[in-house]
């Protein structure tokens, strides 16, 4: 993850190429969103904005490392709609994201592996079994 850290003050347009451009005139506003936050600096991308990016499965390589530094301090971090979203969109990312990213996929997945069963059983329905899942349980 150190490396990425020196890429906090550039953009997903700079570092995932080719760069997007402006998205379509009848695009939805879930698309100018995501245009959008390609154009903002890593380093200023919030944890509603990462979740955004996790979900739609945009640059896995540069967000997901982003998302796990949050989710190492706060697992259950309301991003968008309730706790524990950006957590459940993070460990739903494809395998092939993670392959790249093994030592923050064990990062994430010693943080999935501590958290208290009581937290868990909070989580929306599904929650509990996509972290079983991710952590190799399920």
């Amino acid at each position: 993850m150190g490396s990425l850290l020196l890429h906090l003050d550039r953009t997903l347009d700079e570092l995932d190429l080719p760069r997007w451009g402006a998205p379509d005139a009848g695009s939805t506003s879930l698309v100018h969103t995501v245009h959008q936050l390609r154009t903002v600096p890593l380093g200023e991308l919030g944890p509603a904005d990462l979740r955004t990016l996790v979900t739609q499965r945009v640059a896995l390589p540069f967000v997901l490392p982003l998302a796990v530094r949050l989710l190492v301090e706060e697992p259950l971090l309301d991003a968008s709609f309730y706790e524990g979203d950006l957590l459940l969109a993070t460990v739903s990312a494809p395998a092939e994201a993670w392959a790249v990213l093994p030592g923050v996929e064990a990062q994430l997945r010693v943080v999935v592996t501590a958290l208290p069963a009581a937290a868990v059983d909070e989580l929306p329905r599904g929650g509990a079994e996509a972290l079983a899942r991710f952590a190799g349980k399920g």
